[in-house]
């Protein structure tokens, strides 16, 4: 009789998390950004039909990177939780808070369950308050883990570097366009610290707005108002670079004297 082959525990988990890590960094990365208004999402995805950003309810919102099949049954699922409990109980009583655990629990079932392999997914769970300091940002890896975010998040294959950029440059109160430049200058670096051009045809872009007079607050930025904002991103950073120089030169022209 032959002798099973032993892998101790430790090590089986340890190559699960492995194999959904590396299937996460092969996908292009989201990034979500609290602004002034709300919560933007921005996603480097040329496709118009498979989406990454998505509407789960009234004032929340989900992002995924991975495997399209594989977040988009998790997207679906997470909808008729939300309708379920919304109808069941009342509107109020869905929040992003519950979703993610009802996330949490179906990704760590899966990823513990021998019987198949890990999900090879991120998602980031939003829901936008009355005010900034009521926003909530949830992000979940693979292991079912639920991570509570201020600020800024980034999730895929350039997540830590992305991360790293955002940590340093984001700041409360940003326009909409201010935060969209800023996204989209993080997407923009690739791993050697160069950088690409990215199009508003390439992105993927969609915010929750505590402004919005509708009960739902998810709307998707498309065509010619995201080619506005990118290129209004640009101005503003044109023209902060423009007056800090003049300061500059100001500051050096009083030494000098």
């Amino acid at each position: 009789m032959t002798t099973p082959f032993y892998v101790s525990p430790q090590q089986a988990m340890a190559d699960r998390a492995e194999y959904a890590r590396k299937g996460i960094a092969r996908g292009r990365s989201v990034v979500v950004l609290q602004y002034a208004d709300g919560i933007v999402f921005v996603a480097e995805n040329p496709s118009r039909a498979l989406h990454k950003v998505s509407e789960i309810y009234d004032r929340i919102a989900f992002a995924a990177v991975g495997k399209y099949n594989e977040f988009e049954n998790l997207r679906i699922g997470g909808v008729r939780y939300a309708d379920l409990r919304g109808y069941t109980y009342d509107r109020e009583d869905v929040t992003a808070r519950g979703l993610a655990n009802v996330y949490a629990q179906t990704l760590g079932t899966i990823f513990s369950s021998a019987a198949e392999k890990p999900y090879e997914v991120e998602l980031i769970v939003a829901e936008v308050g009355e005010g900034p300091e009521d926003d909530q940002i949830y992000r979940l890896p693979h292991d079912g883990s639920i991570v509570d975010e201020h600020g800024s998040v980034a999730v895929g294959g350039n997540a830590d570097q992305i991360s790293s950029y955002l940590d340093q440059r984001h700041r409360d109160g940003m326009t909409l366009a201010e935060a969209l430049k800023l996204a989209v200058d993080s997407l923009s670096r690739d791993n050697n610290g160069g950088e690409r051009s990215l199009t508003a045809e390439q992105l993927e872009v969609a915010v929750l707005d505590r402004h919005r007079p509708q009960k739902r607050k998810f709307k998707r930025v498309l065509g010619g108002q995201l080619s506005r904002l990118l290129e209004s991103g640009e101005g503003a950073a044109d023209s902060e670079e423009s007056s800090d120089s003049e300061g500059a030169e100001e500051s050096t022209s009083e030494s000098e004297d």
